[in-house]
């Protein structure tokens, strides 16, 4: 299906037709035709956000109708058909034939075959110099020579690696060594890529690493979730370069080059026993590097960029935090457990599995593809709670009414003692919003005895504790307690004092003469 939300955004961005293209894998004709009838009928980025594909495609295209011309043949299938044993064109030919036929289109003459084929294997032997506009791409790759630290204590030599990126347009470089290649120094790299540019390309350039591409198929790559995630935050593009086409990235393979030269063997003499050290010289080297001028035209690659900069798209409010991924199960009180920490998501999703971004700051809560809900994260100490009024239920909304002055103004119409009780409740929780349901179920208690009754437990419970809770003043109602406050209170204490002591028969005992 044609992503038409995806071009017009790519689009917008100022992104050529060729490369959204590679990006999205569909047809340039395609592409101009979309982009075409949008300007036609006068649409803005970004649409409105009920606007599916199904919708734009209504919209662009209300009355499209199926081609009735000649297919054209796919020349690159083609010619890697062809260098199979025992296949020729006019057995290619024939199946193209079958496949047109079974679908209801109309295929091309045999001679007009050939001739498309012999067209695109000329173009295949040729080579051309690709011109790149300022701010368009930059390419990013890890160097195959390691760079070294040393143990301060067994002088052992630990190897680093180091991550390599260059502008297309200005060929300015940027590298900064890392103890690993793994999916977090790769993110992480890109980001300070960006700070140290003041500003993101519209297209990324990466090698098939397994940390940025998760399969490596030049008609359809599957970017990496997370590698992806940081582009849709800088709004850049990921175009992988085809495996084992160096050229495709021929400036950074160049800044490797230049970089084992310039940096690395320039300092293959010292000794750097923490990482900030190294990429600490590392940065000088670079910067001597940029400025360094041209051989063959005026400048360096730091004037050429004095130039691009101001190309480049600008870096968010906040830089992008690296994350991890989690899959959590709404509980029946429509919230979620992450961490230890509970955030509420809207009631309809109760009892479903919901897969959960976590950054240092924020929490990101997904369905499918769709964000359904944002939360600042929790910090401190575990089983805190962040709830949205907008995802409770209506029945539930309407509880918020409740306030801590309500409360207590009830208390206090039972007595002082019940008052205390519930202010004791109160205060004991950090968020008095968490001791509501305990002085409801408290003050629920008058309805069920009596409102006396209440007072008198709750008046027996403060002679326990100063801040007594909710079950202590049910245990005594249940046990019929709050009668010996009763009895104490009119003098008779001293009798009731041995009400609860058992003799030998109450345990079966006899009595010995």
């Amino acid at each position: 299906m044609t992503q038409y939300r995806e071009i017009l955004r790519m689009h917008s961005r100022g992104i050529s037709q060729r490369s959204i293209e590679k990006a999205l894998q569909c047809s340039r004709h395609t592409i101009h035709n979309v982009i075409n009838r949008a300007q036609e009928l006068e649409m803005k980025w970004p649409p409105p956000d009920d606007w599916t594909e199904d919708r734009l495609a209504e919209l662009l295209f209300p009355a499209k109708k199926q081609a009735t011309g000649c297919v054209a043949p796919d020349p690159e299938k083609i010619h890697r058909e062809m260098k199979k044993a025992g296949v020729t064109l006019t057995l290619l030919w024939s199946e193209y034939c079958e496949e047109c036929r079974s679908s209801a289109r109309k295929p091309l003459m045999y001679t007009q075959f050939c001739e498309h084929y012999r067209r695109y294997f000329q173009k295949t032997k040729a080579s051309m110099h690709l011109p790149h506009k300022p701010g368009e791409q930059a390419e990013v790759d890890w160097a195959g020579q390691p760079a070294y630290l040393t143990d301060p204590d067994t002088g052992e030599q630990i190897s680093v690696s180091l991550f390599v990126a260059a502008l297309s347009y200005s060929q300015c470089g940027y590298a900064e060594a890392f103890l690993t290649q793994n999916k977090e120094s790769w993110l992480l790299a890109h980001v300070r890529l960006f700070q140290y540019f003041g500003g993101v390309p519209r297209i990324i350039v990466p090698d098939n690493l397994k940390t940025g591409v998760t399969r490596t198929d030049w008609q359809n790559p599957e970017i990496q979730k997370d590698y992806q995630d940081l582009a849709n935050h800088y709004d850049t593009v990921i175009l992988p370069a085809r495996v084992r086409r160096p050229k495709d990235k021929s400036n950074v393979e160049g800044a490797v080059g230049h970089f084992e030269t310039w940096i690395l063997a320039a300092i293959r003499h010292l000794k750097f026993f923490t990482l900030e050290e190294l990429n600490d010289e590392i940065l000088e080297k670079l910067e001597a590097y940029n400025h360094r001028t041209f051989q063959k035209k005026e400048g360096s690659r730091h004037d050429l960029f004095l130039e691009e900069k101001e190309y480049l798209l600008p870096l968010p409010k906040t830089p992008y935090e690296l994350a991890t991924w989690k899959v959590a199960t709404v509980q029946f009180n429509y919230h979620i457990a992450v961490d230890g920490m509970f955030y509420s998501v809207p009631f309809e999703y109760i009892k479903q599995k919901l897969s959960v971004k976590v950054t240092q700051h924020t929490i990101f809560v997904f369905s499918g593809q769709t964000r359904i809900c944002t939360h600042q994260r929790l910090l401190g100490r575990s089983g805190q709670y962040r709830t949205e009024t907008g995802h409770m239920p209506l029945n539930h909304q309407k509880y918020l009414e409740w306030d801590a002055d309500r409360f207590l103004n009830w208390a206090g119409q039972i007595g002082p003692c019940t008052r205390s009780v519930v202010a004791a409740i109160l205060d004991r929780h950090k968020v008095r919003q968490q001791g509501y349901r305990s002085c409801m179920g408290l003050l629920k208690l008058a309805e069920k005895s009596s409102a006396r009754r209440l007072e008198l437990s709750c008046q027996r419970a403060l002679s326990f504790s100063p801040a007594p809770s909710y079950k202590t003043v049910q245990t005594i109602l249940k046990t019929d307690q709050d009668n010996l406050t009763q009895s104490a209170d009119s003098g008779t204490e001293n009798a009731d004092i041995h009400a609860y002591t058992r003799g030998a028969k109450h345990y079966g005992g006899n009595h010995h003469e």
